[in-house]
């Protein structure tokens, strides 16, 4: 390939690739054609987007940006997932498609998050971590459980003034 060729295939990967603070690098090796095709449009539907880069092609078109750490040891032939509504639920997506009987061969190698390499371990370890909505749910519950507490404990005190009144004024009538 030529400099020109690959400066072209850089660039048109540093447009592909701006803007992200994770990803995930999954080995394809041994999924045939039309498994691929299908995994493709699994992660496509689950707003996950993949794209099989060359290494030293992604070392170029990824340095200096958030992700650049992940492709600094990695070897052999990879694909890039990033994508999904955050990086714990592309995790937990990536984790399923692994244990698909049907896609033997697809595995994750590794991931890069806000700058950090992750190895393979690390990065399945992240498909454990609570989803963004899940975080939410939890604040939420949080914020929401002192305030049901503090007015149980006013309406609680209310009602026991009121059972008082009400008793004083049996007992004088």
């Amino acid at each position: 390939m030529s400099k020109f060729v690959k400066q072209l295939v850089t660039n048109q990967l540093q447009e592909r690739l701006a803007g992200i603070n994770y990803a995930f690098l999954v080995s394809l090796v041994g999924i045939d054609a039309n498994r691929n095709h299908a995994l493709r449009t699994m992660m496509a539907d689950r707003g996950i987007r993949m794209s099989v880069i060359k290494n030293s092609l992604a070392r170029r078109a990824t340095e200096g940006t958030p992700i650049a750490a992940g492709f600094e040891k990695i070897e052999g032939a990879c694909a890039v997932c990033w994508g999904a509504a955050d990086v714990v639920a592309l995790a937990k997506e990536l984790v399923k498609l692994t244990k698909d009987k049907s896609l033997s061969g697809f595995e994750i190698k590794a991931a890069v998050l806000d700058g950090e390499a992750l190895n393979s371990v690390q990065a399945v370890d992240v498909s454990k971590w609570p989803t963004r909505e899940e975080q939410i749910a939890m604040l939420l519950g949080q914020i929401i459980g002192v305030g049901a507490k503090l007015n149980s404990q006013l309406v609680a005190i209310g009602g026991g003034l009121a059972s008082q009144i009400k008793q004083l004024a049996e007992k004088d009538g």
